[in-house]
């Protein structure tokens, strides 16, 4: 799977996105992440790619030119892969910004996005981008939570984690991404390691019997009481 982030910040998310599962296997090739700089794109010697929002108001707004570059320079390339590999060219580029206004990102939409190809990111700052660009190349407007960040830098690093622990071969266990928090709309069971005791706690002694059904009847029934404790809204 290939990920394009559009950001005024590429060695921040490269820097995060080179280390643990998402660099090892951006290293095996499994994963391509490509940060595009939108300032590369600046019509201006100062590589300026904000100005006053019309109307007034605090703050800067990013241009729209800028964003339009970066985002046409990536189009291009991933369609002329697309034609190289004999695919239809027709299909929409999925584009999505980071935005508090966004809808809310969850597991069920991880999944989705883990079926494309590609993934264009884009990372927004100071008081936002120009809403024309928007109109013209957003697919999807996606937020982390109701709250503001300073950019859309960790959003994108957020999702992309997500979404890379669902492309086959990421995980060296594959079936472990099948059983963690939000499948099934639940959250996870509680889990155990070694020693059996620890600070005079035991593990459960069903996980210790060996018998696998009684073991997944166990982790539903703890998932189901975790979930009604911590996340009733799951369960609705």
């Amino acid at each position: 799977m290939n990920f394009h982030i559009l950001t005024l910040f590429p060695d921040m998310v490269m820097n995060g996105l080179n280390t643990s599962i998402t660099g090892r296997a951006i290293e095996a090739g499994i994963l391509s992440v490509e940060a595009v700089n939108i300032r590369d794109y600046a019509n201006n010697k100062h590589l300026k790619v904000d100005d006053y929002p019309y109307g007034g108001g605090a703050g800067m707004l990013m241009q729209a030119e800028p964003v339009y570059g970066a985002y046409e320079a990536v189009a291009k390339h991933i369609q002329k892969k697309r034609e190289t590999e004999g695919q239809v060219q027709s299909q929409k580029i999925r584009v999505v910004y980071l935005t508090p206004q966004g809808a809310t990102f969850t597991q069920r939409m991880a999944e989705e996005y883990a079926q494309e190809e590609d993934l264009i990111l884009l990372c927004g700052h100071y008081e936002g981008i120009d809403e024309r660009v928007l109109e013209e190349i957003v697919t999807d407007y996606v937020s982390i939570g109701d709250y503001v960040l300073t950019g859309g830098e960790l959003p994108a690093m957020v999702m992309i984690d997500a979404i890379s622990r669902l492309v086959p071969g990421v995980l060296s266990n594959e079936v472990s991404a099948e059983f963690e928090s939000f499948q099934d709309d639940l959250l996870e069971y509680p889990q155990y390691s070694r020693p059996e005791e620890w600070h005079g706690k035991k593990v459960p002694e069903v996980l210790l019997s060996g018998h696998h059904a009684n073991i997944d009847r166990w982790r539903r029934e703890q998932s189901l009481i975790r979930t009604r404790e911590r996340r009733p809204d799951l369960l609705k």
